[in-house]
């Protein structure tokens, strides 16, 4: 081998040791650490009990007298959290994710379980409330806790409805909350459907519980419009309003029409409607002169994403199932409440529009007759049941049309997704 051969395989051999040394340095780095050792810089604590938590020997103490909701002040979608826990004997706490400032987060947003299995006061729980579980969503695999007074590893990993939880280098959780179905666990949970949200430690008291080591990988990344997630499929495609037709009637007109004469009325109507609603810029755009716009599928029970536009003083709202309406508007009182309600509550729990003008979106929930609003990933509506406007006395209709409504004003829609559910018969 020359001298110069020599040189070269030397040189790259020393390459490729500092790119040994180097790499999983870099890969730790990607991690941004979130808890200081010192205080609670970056955290924010809601529903304080007793001292709440606090900082002794660079470790971050849920005390016995202690507690509450302890809150990253930053948001994530998409993520992976690392931490470390040590349980005394019988110790209870949870990680919040996804999960608002407000309420519950095993409800409104998600609760990893942190929990000494071992301890016999724990021995009649349901499989879902677990160490690893997801509180009465997915079950965790048991076994992989140590025991109590020592320290345990977890990694929490979130990318879109994938969530996978890891103790001690074992995953106990793999779920596609996608296939999460069961209509008790949609309603009583409408928080699993968020998609961003604050990190917490669920202080419950009444044992000491520790925590040190705390980082997290932020993997957020922006949406690209018209583009559905994983498990969703487009109503609009960005380009044309192929899969929609105008609407004609009401339910019970189209029931009394023939196949024959509802045929034709549909192509009257379509005429009619592509003169005033057209695509532009990949969104759909309405004049306010002609009529609403209607799916040309019927559905059953879903989650639906919209996204909304209207001016000052706009008017609109979605149709379910061909019924009115969750509502939009530039009102005081806000957008997303199922107006048409007469029984059932009418209006949103809280106004969470932005400014006419800007983007809006609806994550609506449709199970059987009960209704979940998400508006700007607020819950504005929360397992309401929907009334029939057409026929009072009657339940709302098993399946329907999606329906964009028409109220005399511009609007405009994008990324419109559905995702189908199975009914349980």
């Amino acid at each position: 081998m020359s001298l110069r051969s020599m040189r070269m395989a030397a040189f790259s051999a020393a390459l490729v040791v500092c790119c040994a040394l180097i790499a999983p340095a870099s890969v730790a780095a990607d991690f941004e650490t979130l808890f200081n050792g010192r205080n609670l810089d970056g955290w924010q604590l809601v529903g304080k009990a007793g001292p709440g938590y606090v900082v002794e020997n660079g470790i971050l103490v849920a005390p016995a007298d202690g507690g509450g909701n302890l809150y990253t002040q930053k948001e994530y979608s998409d993520f992976v959290f690392r931490f470390e826990f040590r349980l005394d004997k019988a110790g209870n706490n949870g990680v919040g994710i996804r999960a608002p400032l407000g309420g519950d987060a095993a409800y409104s947003g998600m609760e990893v379980q942190i929990l000494d299995d071992y301890d016999p006061v724990y021995a009649s729980l349901l499989p879902a409330q677990y160490c690893g579980s997801i509180y009465k969503v997915a079950a965790a695999k048991r076994g992989a806790t140590k025991k109590a007074g020592k320290w345990n590893t977890e990694e929490i990993s979130a990318i879109g409805r994938r969530i996978r939880v890891t103790i001690n280098g074992k995953t106990v959780v793999d779920a596609d909350l996608n296939k999460v179905t069961d209509p008790a666990t949609l309603i009583a949970h409408p928080g699993m459907l968020r998609s961003k949200g604050h990190i917490g430690f669920l202080g419950h008291g009444p044992s000491r519980v520790e925590f040190r080591n705390i980082r997290i990988r932020d993997l957020s990344q922006p949406e690209s419009d018209n583009v559905p997630p994983p498990g969703f499929t487009a109503l609009f495609n960005g380009r044309d309003l192929e899969g929609w037709k105008a609407l004609v009637g009401d339910p019970p007109s189209r029931a009394r029409m023939t196949p024959e004469a509802l045929a034709e009325a549909q192509a009257k109507a379509d005429i009619e409607m592509r003169k005033h609603w057209i695509v532009k810029d990949g969104a759909i755009v309405y004049d306010g002169k002609n009529n609403s716009l209607c799916t040309a599928k019927d559905y059953g029970d879903f989650e639906l994403l919209v996204d909304w536009r209207i001016g000052p003083g706009g008017d609109s709202g979605i149709y379910l199932r061909g019924s009115p309406q969750v509502q939009i508007w530039d009102r005081p009182e806000g957008s997303g409440g199922l107006f048409n309600n007469q029984k059932n509550p009418s209006r949103p729990l809280e106004k969470a529009d932005l400014s006419p003008g800007q983007w809006n979106r609806f994550r609506i929930l449709m199970v059987g007759e009960k209704v979940h609003v998400f508006l700007n990933d607020i819950l504005v509506v929360r397992g309401v049941t929907m009334e029939n406007y057409w026929e009072r006395a009657k339940p709302i209709y098993p399946v329907g049309q999606i329906e964009l409504q028409h109220h005399g004003a511009e609007l405009s829609f994008k990324n419109i997704y559905i995702r189908e559910l199975p009914r349980t018969q």
